[in-house]
């Protein structure tokens, strides 16, 4: 979205000089519209500069032997403005702080794209250029923790997570039957993630567990862990209908390598810590 804002102001919206020129009011608009259609949601982007020249976008195509001369002319002037969303391809004529510094609208719509989304243009010389991203309704972004139990990776979503500590086995202390250990001078109650997801695990050679603290309400519990990967976004994906309403499960993600992780609803597993 910034990077579309950035475009539209710095490549789509002409200067006042130019806008008094052809009639237009000096000061440009750009507006942001976002609603739903079906089962997805459309954000568009709008503004009411010089558009996007089709003939211009031909050329530039031509002189980077993205097409030929044949393919040019058999282009009508809509599929000759979605050459703006090939690798590479830019009309701007010079890089600035304001737009993608560089960054073509391929950026945008691979990242579109990896929402399961689509990106679609339309521009109209002298008018200006509208935006449209369609995405499922479905889909939801959250910054997550990433976490290791035995062999599997998991995520947490950070709005549960209050903060990650390292706890050596010597301050493991047995409180009402239970771990425990202190942190800044208060009782925190510990859970093995393993024992709750029923996981085998063998932690016996170390001296230190990473644990994460969860803040439930006015209550922390801390989840022993076997590594703390690191923060990353991520995508929700639902596990369907059937597997839907397994306690302690969010949905699941699919990480950059391919592999997928289980997002954990921690809030749910203070009942079932062991």
């Amino acid at each position: 979205m910034v990077h579309l804002i950035r475009n539209s102001l710095d490549h789509g919206i002409e200067t006042r000089e130019d806008r008094r020129k052809v009639g237009k009011p000096e000061k440009g608009t750009l507006k942001i519209a976002a609603y739903q259609e079906g089962s997805g949601v459309i954000i568009e982007v709008m503004d009411d500069g010089k558009g996007i020249d089709p003939e211009k976008v031909r050329t530039k195509a031509l002189d980077r032997g993205i097409i030929t001369e044949e393919e040019a002319a058999a282009l009508s002037d809509e599929e000759a403005i979605q050459l703006c969303l090939l690798p590479g391809f830019s009309m701007a004529e010079k890089i600035t702080d304001i737009s993608g510094r560089g960054v073509g609208m391929d950026a945008v719509k691979t990242k579109v794209e990896t929402l399961g989304g689509q990106l679609d243009m339309v521009s109209k010389v002298g008018q200006g250029t509208n935006i449209y991203i369609r995405l499922p309704l479905t889909l939801a972004i959250v910054l997550s923790l990433l976490i290791k139990v035995g062999d599997e990776t998991y995520a947490i979503s950070l709005e549960n997570v209050e903060e990650t500590i390292l706890v050596r086995r010597d301050n493991i202390k047995t409180v009402h039957g239970s771990p425990a250990t202190l942190l800044r001078g208060e009782v925190l109650s510990l859970s093995d993630l393993g024992n709750v997801l029923g996981t085998v695990v063998e932690r016996d050679h170390r001296d230190e567990y990473p644990v994460v603290v969860v803040k439930m309400g006015k209550n922390k519990i801390g989840f022993i862990v076997d590594e703390l990967i690191g923060q990353q976004e991520i995508v929700i994906k639902s596990l369907g209908r059937f597997l839907s309403k397994i306690r302690g499960i969010a949905g699941a993600t699919i990480l950059g390598d391919g592999n997928v992780a289980l997002i954990l609803d921690v809030v749910s597993f203070y009942s079932m810590k062991g």
